[in-house]
Parts: C-alpha cells; structure tokens; sequence
C-alpha cells in the first residue's frame, strides 16, 4: 500500500485498486447516522461468500483516502477480517463528495427520512444549492425536497420517538399540523401508545385541532363575560356611591334571551 502513497493522482483516478482498510477514512458528510448490526453481518457473510462485488468509492487526501461511498461493505469487510478492499478513486471536491454519498444512499433506498433531510439541508446550507438544484441532482421534484426539508421542524425528541417506534415520514408530516412541540409530543405518546396507523393518526389530529379551537373559542367567552361582569359592578358601584350620598337611586336588571339589560333611575332633585 505504500507504494501508492507516491504515485500521483493521475494515476490513480478512476482506477480499481486495492487499498488497506486502515487507510481509508470515514466521510464526514455521510448522510446515514445509524447502521444496523444484523444488516453489516448478513452483507458480511454475504462478502465470504461471494467477494465485495462493487469496489468502494474513495478521493486521494493526502497519505490517506476518504471515503465517498461503501460505509457498509467496508464495515462488513472490517467484520470478515479483510485488511485490503477494492475501490475506485475518483478527484472530486467536498461538494460533490457529498453529494454522491447523498445520492448512493437514496437510491439504495433504506436511507432514514430524518437523515435524508439532515443530508439535504446540508447540501443546501453549505454548499450553496437551492432546492431546485438538490431536487435535479437528486432526481425528485422541487416539492418533495421541500417537504422532506419540513421534517426538520419537528424536535429531537420527536425525531427519535418517531424512529425509536418505526413510524412512517407520513406519520411525521401528519405531526407538523400541530405548531406547538408540546402539542406535537402529546398526540405523540398517544401515537405510539394506541398503535395508530397513518389515516387514524390523520384523524385524531383533525379531532385534537378542533378541541384546541374549541378551547381557545372558550376562552375568548370567558375574558368578554368577564368584561361584561366587570361593568355591571361598575354600574352597582355607582348607583351605591349615590344612595351612599343620600340619592334614591336604584337599579333594575333585566335578563333577555340575547342580551342583559340595566335601568338605573336617578331622581332629579327639583328646586324649592
């Protein structure tokens, strides 16, 4: 392996070469965060079996290589013993780095929804693309980046619930209705505790949306009854201030089926 530490990369790029596994680094900008023990071991018998049949994508950085991407076959090659792998150099920036590592996991197609979007947002945030461009890079319409993106909204705390108990991005988008995190964890728990599947989910959202409305209607009563009791002890306030002062005054109440009405009578005091 040394020897190719002094070659130049004009000779490596696009080439298939064998490489030592202690001399490949992880991509910084691999999207996948988690992988699954039972499926490095079954692709790691697979691998005895057969050989590593699709060598792994790497870039030349300095004495080492970075790897673009193939997380998975070299963890499993790690698991089966092996100490070279084959792979292919390529000469290629950050950006674009990123971008096929992205790529390689969605057409694999068991990347999680949450590190599909972390991935794109990165795409997005840090080297300068806009959804357009991830959609075209990314084969998918400009409306489906952008809902994928809407997934970041939701906390992490949701995020791991919601991965913890294997529900669906549907689930999650069903979620972002509710602007409220705390609103969003409460119908959460009971997501999970009652088993629901989307179109219940959808449905006992809808439900919670509208006792929330509900609620608030409620409220805005209260504080206008409240208002109202607040000037109807104003005008008993008054009317006892006069009689107090020696004024026979006085106070009707008289309740209507839409309205209260109040007559207060003040006698007037005639000259002598």
């Amino acid at each position: 392996m040394a020897g190719f530490l002094n070659f130049t990369k004009e000779k490596l790029v696009n080439k298939v070469i064998e490489i030592e596994v202690d001399m490949i680094i992880p991509n910084p900008n691999q999207p996948r965060t988690e992988f699954q023990d039972s499926e490095i071991s079954a692709l790691a018998e697979s691998i005895l079996q057969n050989g590593i049949l699709q060598p792994l994508s790497v870039r030349k950085c300095g004495d080492v290589f970075e790897l673009i991407a193939g997380e998975r076959r070299l963890r499993a090659a790690k698991m089966c013993g092996f100490t070279v792998v084959p792979c292919i150099v390529h000469e290629i920036n950050d950006r674009n780095s990123a971008i096929l590592a992205l790529v390689e996991n969605i057409q694999r197609q068991d990347l999680s929804f949450f590190d599909e979007a972390s991935a794109i947002e990165k795409l997005i945030t840090y080297y300068g693309m806009t959804q357009e461009d991830a959609a075209a890079k990314l084969g998918k319409a400009q409306s489906t980046i952008a809902n994928k993106l809407r997934l970041l909204r939701l906390t992490s705390e949701e995020r791991e619930l919601i991965v913890k108990f294997n529900l669906t991005e549907r689930h999650a988008r069903a979620l972002l209705k509710l602007a409220s995190p705390t609103d969003r964890l409460e119908v959460l728990e009971k997501i999970v505790k009652n088993n629901l599947n989307v179109e219940r989910t959808e449905h006992m959202i809808e439900e919670y949306m509208g006792n929330q409305r509900e609620k608030a209607s409620y409220k805005k009563r209260s504080k206008v009854f409240q208002n109202v009791k607040m000037f109807v002890n104003t005008i008993n306030k008054a009317v006892e201030t006069m009689q107090s002062a020696g004024i026979k005054a006085d106070a009707k109440k008289i309740q209507n089926e839409d309205y209260i009405e109040y007559r207060v009578r003040i006698p007037i005091q005639k000259a002598k």
